[in-house]
């Protein structure tokens, strides 16, 4: 993923603008008036829903951030600017309507459902550059140890976060606790990454 400041503003704000279209449909599906062509999972969550997704998320980077430490992988992470930051709790709207929002199958019952979750979640992680960077030079495999484990710690992650929308704590199968789980999942990786020196530069 980039860390130039132009491409990471623009994806910022695309990411924030379509967090307020899908929170307008919340409003109006609060106020009763329901847009019959609403974004998915534009419902109203209760704070125990959200609450739940939080805590998992953070549960989730506690066993990651003890594994890197226990496997010797910590002081392979990568650097992240502060913009980059930013950029990665913005991402979390859009990669939720997508995934957690758009890719699932919750209509044909709960076998489909959690296989396609399941599937969703491979792609999901794999999306992630830690097997594969793409720079100047181009595309290349990075195979090892640290990629791995980071991916396998991201598939996990949207596994939970499907549980957040799924689960019967969410009875309204909102997308807001996946957004905030998911933001406060990726807050955390920048709090964890701050306090072992990998982050810094403005952008």
């Amino acid at each position: 993923m980039t860390q130039q400041p132009l491409p990471l503003l623009l994806m910022a704000a695309v990411s924030l603008y379509l967090g307020k279209l899908w929170w307008d449909d919340v409003r109006a599906a609060q106020a009763g008036r329901p847009n019959p062509r609403a974004f998915p999972g534009a419902t109203p969550a209760t704070p125990r829903a959200i609450a739940i997704a939080v805590l998992g998320a953070w549960l989730l980077l506690a066993l990651e951030t003890w594994g890197e430490t226990a496997l010797g992988l910590s002081a392979q992470q990568s650097r992240m600017t502060w913009l980059f930051g930013v950029y990665t709790l913005t991402a979390a709207i859009v990669e939720e309507v997508i995934f957690r929002g758009y890719l699932v199958l919750d209509r044909r019952g709960p076998a489909a459902l959690w296989t396609g979750a399941v599937a969703a979640s491979a792609l999901f992680a794999v999306l992630h550059p830690f097997l594969w960077r793409w720079e100047d030079a181009g595309f290349e495999l990075t195979l090892g140890a640290k990629g791995a484990f980071s991916t396998a710690a991201v598939f996990a992650t949207s596994l939970w976060l499907y549980a957040a929308r799924f689960g019967a704590w969410n009875p309204t199968r909102s997308l807001l606790p996946c957004i905030a789980g998911h933001a406060a999942k990726n807050a955390g990786v920048i709090a964890v990454k701050y306090a072992q020196g990998f982050v810094g530069g403005a952008w």
